[in-house]
């Protein structure tokens, strides 16, 4: 963050899982992230995965490649971003197109 430098944060809502201890973990490492947002004085703004995916990929229920793929497209990217590279792409410009909304 100190890098880069951002204005504001944008993360997904965790989901229920089946496995716990993955949950367990993901919501330490989220947790964290927001924190560190936090402390740099930046506003968190949470998204839940089916309005990320609707977002990007123009439907809720998209799976995991369609929103890669969008990702790629909307992006110009020449190559597929890895899976989380573009879990965390999708939030970003799921946040950016509600900007206007906030």
């Amino acid at each position: 963050m100190e890098q880069h430098k951002p204005a504001v944060a944008a993360v997904e809502d965790l989901f229920v899982a089946h496995n716990v201890r993955s949950a367990l973990k993901l919501g330490q490492a989220r947790g964290a992230a927001v924190t560190a947002a936090m402390k740099q004085g930046l506003s968190v703004h949470d998204y839940t995965p089916r309005v990320v995916k609707q977002a990007v990929a123009g439907y809720g229920q998209a799976e995991k490649g369609q929103v890669q793929h969008m990702v790629r497209t909307l992006l110009g990217l020449s190559g597929a971003p890895s899976s989380d590279a573009s879990d965390a792409l999708a939030v970003a410009i799921c946040h950016a197109n509600h900007m206007d909304r906030l």
